[in-house]
């Protein structure tokens, strides 16, 4: 009677631990949030895959934080090795191309006005506002389903946010409407506790240790004109001049019908100093390029040319729509 009495006992204990010591999905968000908020620092390391219709663009990632407003993002392109910087500091966020000494500078919210596939403050609150989440626990990791704050591009509804056992993100997925990736964030490191110099996060400091590792030539000509391959229906190319300009060229281009929009491409030149440029736009991702948007118009710069795209009537989804269709090799007009 005794062993049965012990069996009975082991087996309710075995039943009533079970039930109250599972890790379990409020479990998992709360640990998680509890462990970002208290983060005075941390640096993460990964490798960024975005999608372009049949593009794909690739990029080292490496994300510095320190405090509450200061943050530092280096985005390099695989392919051509170009660099690009996201910083922010008590002067304000600045999208830094070391390459040609030229930064932007925003009156900006960033990084709080959106989602941001690698900064950990972005995932956890996604996690947390989003009352209709989806999870499913693996052997060794945890999965979150949300949707995402993408205002500038619509197309992006939800996203993947896989957790290691000790809630380290090891991937991040964008996807579309249709469920396609669009973006991938593979975390290869993430430290919780780095240290950084006093003056890390200062503008010309971050743009004089990344132009150490870049270097460009400047163009002086353009040697083809690119035509976006997508125009709005009822819409067609009017004009197109070229100008010569101090260091180079610049051609612009008019489009008319009913959806006009103005195309400007012009060599872009490497400045002898520290160029800030102040902007009241928002960041915006394109291609492989960061650039500028406005209610109406795009500004970028890819492969030592830059482009400025406006129009008066056109949204800004119609705007990087004719932005993404204009390609890196000619085409007819």
């Amino acid at each position: 009677m005794k062993k049965i009495w012990l069996f009975v006992t082991i087996f309710a204990c075995s039943l009533l631990m079970t039930g109250c010591f599972q890790y379990k999905e409020k479990d998992v968000v709360k640990d998680f949030n509890k462990k970002i908020d208290q983060l005075k620092t941390y640096q993460i390391e990964g490798k960024l895959e975005i999608v372009n219709n049949d593009d794909v663009y690739n990029y080292d990632v490496v994300v510095s934080h320190k405090d509450k407003d200061y943050y530092k993002v280096s985005l390099i392109n695989v392919a051509n090795k170009h660099e690009q910087i996201i910083l922010k500091n008590d002067d304000g966020v600045y999208v830094l191309t070391p390459s040609l000494n030229k930064s932007f500078k925003f009156q900006s919210d960033w990084p709080y006005n959106n989602s941001q596939i690698y900064l950990l403050e972005s995932l956890s609150n996604d996690i947390q506002t989003d009352s209709k989440r989806e999870f499913k626990k693996h052997k060794n990791s945890y999965e979150f389903i949300t949707k995402v704050n993408y205002p500038n591009n619509r197309k992006l509804t939800s996203q993947q946010i896989i957790l290691d056992q000790d809630l380290k993100p090891k991937t991040v997925k964008v996807y579309n409407e249709e469920k396609v990736p669009q973006m991938t964030m593979t975390f290869t490191d993430v430290d919780y506790a780095p240290t950084f110099k006093k003056n890390f996060f200062q503008l010309d400091i971050a743009m004089n240790s990344a132009k150490q590792e870049e270097s460009v030539e400047s163009a002086s000509k353009i040697e083809d004109t690119i035509y976006p391959m997508v125009l709005p229906t009822g819409t067609k190319l009017v004009s197109e001049e070229k100008i010569d300009k101090t260091n180079g060229e610049r051609i612009i281009m008019s489009f008319d019908g009913e959806k006009p929009f103005l195309l400007v491409e012009e060599t872009a030149n490497i400045e002898d100093e520290l160029t800030v440029i102040p902007t009241y736009g928002e960041i915006y991702r394109l291609m492989d390029s960061l650039g500028v948007m406005t209610d109406n118009s795009l500004t970028w710069t890819s492969s030592g040319i830059e482009y400025y795209l406006a129009s008066d009537v056109m949204s800004q989804d119609e705007l990087v729509e004719i932005a993404q269709s204009i390609n890196v090799l000619p085409t007819m007009k």
